[in-house]
């Protein structure tokens, strides 16, 4: 009687360590805009390795990664319109953003773990973070307008956010896209070496400030302050980036004249 030898299996995702696929990720981590605000790129971006390791250990596609990312953040949308401010409800909401938007750091990381991403992956992640960005303010003036909570006329801020969000997403989006079709990589477009101090002064653009800043809901005049200086940071940056911008492409358009 002759044995048949069952080739062996190759290792699987399941196979190899949790920390081995974090380090890996921490090594290939894509370099960073020197504008990039200090906790998307020191705290958003380490939470987004360590949920894609896990998510990468259980088979979850960067997709999968995407719709997780969208469940954790439109629940925290659905909690601001549907309850009156609470110290427990900011923190709700806080917990269900800042897990969103960990995850929507992850979906990315996941698909270089996987061979790089796809198209129709972009494009969905995109979809996600432009509904996010302009659904987030107007759920807020909802929210508060149904509870009373703060005058009528501060609602005003929140309404004037979601123009300002979808307008600066769009604009980053649209440059980055135009950038790379006349092949201008981002390193190109942004050199020179990084400042700690950067990643500070446009904290106030930071949409993970800005999840944090619920934490203050339960103080709803303490709220209101917080977030319309945040308004007022982004409003700032999206007024002096556009002309940027502008000028940026301006540039690339003549050297290719």
């Amino acid at each position: 009687m002759t044995s048949t030898r069952i080739p062996a299996r190759p290792p699987s995702a399941r196979d190899r360590g949790y920390w081995e696929i974090v380090a890996q990720l921490a090594a290939a981590q894509k370099t960073a805009a020197r504008s990039a605000p200090a906790y998307s790129l020191f705290i958003n971006r380490k939470l987004g390795r360590l949920l894609a390791a896990w998510a990468y250990r259980a088979g979850l596609t960067p997709n999968a990664v995407t719709g997780l990312s969208a469940a954790f953040t439109f629940s925290g949308i659905a909690l601001l319109m549907v309850f009156p401010p609470s110290a427990w409800l900011g923190i709700a909401v806080a917990l269900l953003l800042v897990t969103g938007y960990a995850f929507d750091s992850a979906d990315g990381q996941v698909a270089r773990l996987r061979g790089g991403g796809s198209p129709a992956g972009e494009w969905l992640d995109h979809v996600v973070d432009a509904t996010k960005v302009s659904m987030l303010p107007l759920a807020l003036a909802v929210g508060l307008y149904r509870s009373g909570a703060v005058d009528t006329a501060w609602l005003l801020v929140p309404l004037a956010s979601a123009v300002v969000s979808a307008v600066l997403f769009f604009g980053m989006i649209l440059t980055e896209q135009l950038r790379r079709q006349h092949g201008v990589t981002a390193s190109k477009a942004v050199q020179g070496r990084g400042s700690w101090l950067r990643p500070l002064l446009v904290l106030p653009m930071d949409y993970g400030v800005l999840c944090l800043s619920f934490l203050l809901l339960g103080w709803p005049a303490v709220f209101a302050t917080a977030y319309t200086l945040i308004f007022a940071g982004t409003t700032a940056f999206l007024l002096a980036a556009l002309p940027k911008w502008y000028r940026d492409l301006a540039y690339v358009g003549k050297q290719e004249r």
